[in-house]
């Protein structure tokens, strides 16, 4: 698969989530949350990466505000300005914390949520465009959660794509930077890799 197939594929994928419906969307990620809150990992998580949900992406909004009522420590990204392909981690207690950051996602405000310069997630929901069954990712092409993972703290984490079915592919070129995750949750199932 060359660029030119990658970004035809990412086109393929991301318009087929653009037209899943509200209540398609909503039962898949319901059905995504249970298989998550079934894993001894997230049942005993200390501190949990997340993400904040854009274009159809599977909703994590309940299982955040799952772990804020349980006391764990939620981190999400903030782009860095000015670094193409940089995230910083910042802890989260509520979505009052959060602003319309980089392209137009919510991300912790700078002004209330300090950058966290050390962290151990020990799970981590990871967005994708398409996953692969080897665990590698198709992104937007930035390479913002290929640095985050391979991050030395990131690995004990158990790093999960979360998806909908239709967004599993068979295989994805794997670059020398790409880092792969340890599981994949669809609406359908949810498989260690």
């Amino acid at each position: 698969m060359n660029v030119d197939q990658k970004a035809a594929l990412r086109r393929e994928i991301l318009s087929r989530r653009t037209v899943l419906d509200a209540e398609t969307r909503r039962e898949a990620s319901l059905s995504i949350a249970r298989s998550i809150r079934s894993l001894p990992e997230w049942k005993n998580a200390r501190q949990a990466l997340l993400y904040w949900p854009v274009q159809g992406e599977v909703d994590t909004r309940p299982l955040m505000a799952e772990l804020w009522q349980r006391g764990v420590e939620v981190l999400l990204p903030r782009c860095r300005e000015g670094q193409p392909g940089i995230m910083d981690l910042a802890c989260v207690s509520c979505d009052t914390d959060l602003r319309p950051g980089m392209f137009s996602i919510m991300e912790p405000d700078e002004a209330k949520c300090p950058v966290m310069h050390e962290f151990e997630p020990d799970v981590a929901l990871i967005p994708g465009v398409g996953y692969a069954a080897d665990g590698y990712r198709l992104g937007f092409g930035g390479g913002y959660y290929d640095r985050l993972l391979a991050e030395p703290c990131m690995k004990q984490t158990l790093t999960i794509g979360l998806c909908y079915d239709f967004q599993r592919v068979d295989e994805l070129p794997v670059e020398k930077w790409d880092q792969p995750v340890r599981a994949i949750c669809t609406e359908k199932e949810l498989c260690r890799i």
